[in-house]
């Protein structure tokens, strides 16, 4: 193993604390049910991990990772937002603040909490009142000049994942390129090129996982706000940004 982890079952002394709240966002589509079954079904033996997935009116992403068998059925919990996506994330942050509170009773104690947004689009990230730490998922199939289109989740989620490289071919992307303009329009801020078949890929995000979770448990981790979209800039007689920010946030 590349490194040892330290779980809260270690020590039966000691106090439960408080579990990593990973959060997990993205456009529709991108992977990030798959992504997040994989990171339970590879991480579920040496961590306490548990889920909390978000639909609007349906369970499906839950019962769908209750029948891959990643984790045991009852650690995965959904809640269905009944509006847009990321009014539960990021607005109301209550029903999923419970959902998560309510995993870590009844299964302390926990390691991990993942919460996966609903699929919405490029504005959407986690307020730091629900998770400590988020990654933003985007896929090649969406196109390779999506991570030049910018937002909060892409510039300064903590991760950016550029899934299902190993479809690019098919969908004429250059997967090496888009993830090097991911890493420009982050400024340095990790980005994982992945492909579950590819296992360098899958090493390199399980790494960040377990860095982040070590840095949770010695308190070095301090949540960041990605924010919301900021309005462009434009020229003078351009009568959109007026009305720019509100269409980018309306249309989902």
């Amino acid at each position: 193993m590349p490194e040892t982890i330290a779980t809260q079952a270690d020590s039966a002394t000691s106090e439960p604390r408080r579990a990593l709240r990973l959060g997990v966002a993205g456009p529709v589509g991108t992977g990030k049910t798959s992504l997040i079954g994989l990171i339970c079904s590879r991480l579920g033996r040496d961590l306490s991990l548990a889920v909390v997935t978000n639909d609007i009116y349906t369970d499906e992403d839950a019962r769908m990772l209750r029948a891959a068998n990643v984790l045991a059925p009852e650690r995965i919990r959904a809640v269905e937002t009944g509006a847009c996506p990321h009014t539960a994330i990021r607005d109301d942050v209550t029903a999923n603040l419970m959902a998560v509170e309510d995993l870590e009773r009844d299964f302390s104690p926990v390691d991990i909490v993942l919460v996966e947004s609903g699929g919405d689009n490029l504005t959407a990230t986690f307020s730091p009142a629900l998770v400590d730490a988020q990654l933003f998922v985007l896929d090649v199939a969406g196109g390779g000049d999506v991570v030049r289109k910018g937002g909060p989740g892409i510039a300064r989620a903590d991760l950016l994942v550029v899934n299902k490289t190993d479809l690019a071919p098919h969908v004429g992307v250059d997967a090496v390129r888009m993830a090097r303009e991911g890493r420009e329009a982050r400024q340095g801020r990790p980005v994982v090129a992945l492909s579950r078949h590819d296992e360098a890929a899958v090493e390199e995000l399980l790494a960040w996982v377990r860095s982040t979770f070590a840095e949770f448990r010695a308190e070095r981790l301090v949540p960041t706000d990605p924010g919301p979209m900021a309005p462009h800039s434009h020229g003078p007689g351009d009568e959109s940004h007026h009305h720019h920010e509100h269409d980018v946030v309306a249309h989902h």
